[in-house]
């Protein structure tokens, strides 16, 4: 078996071109994983392909199939819920740091599918948890630290990072700004933890190895995927580094770190 890797390297652009060469190799199934743009394009290139995704946007919403339960066409694949998640991360950061009123969020272009889906989650947790949200959206590397300045001078005291994929090649950034700024911070996913973030909570790490053995494996041996009933992770993790939230001065809350998933001392 032969396998094809193309990325966009954060090019959104390049996505159509990439997924239609794809399409002219014959490839007999498409993963098409990360941002929501992925699986659109390999759908936008091939009705016929079987198309596995694997991102964080709801598959429905997008068109991509008529129910999770029966997809009914030729996409399939697993839902990370990573935009469902953005309430229950602010829930769990207000946990952490219950003086902050104000949280910032810092997000990615405000033009985006996923901007519009996870602003909505926050700004409904906001609004139960009687917290002020401030929207940071950033559209390229050369914007963070304007983005953290104005989280400084409108006196936030807590950050949401979004979940957009290009974030986690640009976390050596985010990281240093929010330690440079002294902002608890609650991130995407665990990279951002073992990498001194403060903490992150994401679908479980195991969600890729379902991608390559339930989906593609019985695609490559005959089953449809209008036959495969996407699937939403069942397994949340939540990480949580002792060391950061000492530098920050925090003191972890004793029922919030009975419920880490993986603590970093």
């Amino acid at each position: 078996m032969a396998i094809e890797f193309r990325w966009a390297n954060n090019q959104l652009g390049q996505l159509p071109a990439l997924a239609a060469d794809l399409v002219g190799l014959r490839a007999a199934v498409i993963v098409a994983a990360g941002a929501i743009s992925s699986p659109l394009a390999a759908k936008a290139a091939s009705s016929t392909i079987p198309i596995v995704l694997a991102g964080g946007a709801n598959p429905v919403k997008l068109g991509l199939v008529a129910s999770l339960n029966r997809p009914g066409g030729n996409v399939t694949g697993l839902t990370l819920l990573t935009t469902e998640l953005g309430g229950k991360r602010l829930e769990l950061l207000s946990q952490m740091v219950p003086q902050a009123t104000t949280v910032a969020y810092l997000s990615g272009p405000s033009s985006s599918l996923l901007f519009e889906e996870e602003t909505s989650e926050i700004r409904e947790a906001a609004r139960a948890l009687g917290r002020e949200i401030i929207l940071l959206a950033v559209r390229s590397n050369f914007e963070f630290e304007a983005a953290f300045e104005t989280l400084v001078q409108r006196g936030a005291g807590a950050l949401v990072v979004g979940t957009f994929p290009w974030f986690f090649d640009r976390r050596d950034k985010i990281l240093a700004l929010a330690a440079r700024h002294k902002i608890p911070a609650m991130y995407p996913g665990p990279p951002f933890v073992f990498e001194g973030g403060l903490m992150s909570y994401s679908a479980g790490r195991g969600v890729f190895r379902q991608v390559g053995f339930h989906y593609v494996g019985q695609i490559l041996k005959g089953v449809k995927p209008s036959d495969l009933p996407v699937q939403q992770p069942t397994k949340f993790e939540l990480v949580i580094n002792l060391r950061t939230a000492k530098a920050l001065g925090l003191t972890v809350p004793p029922a919030l770190l009975a419920t880490a998933d993986e603590v970093i001392e």
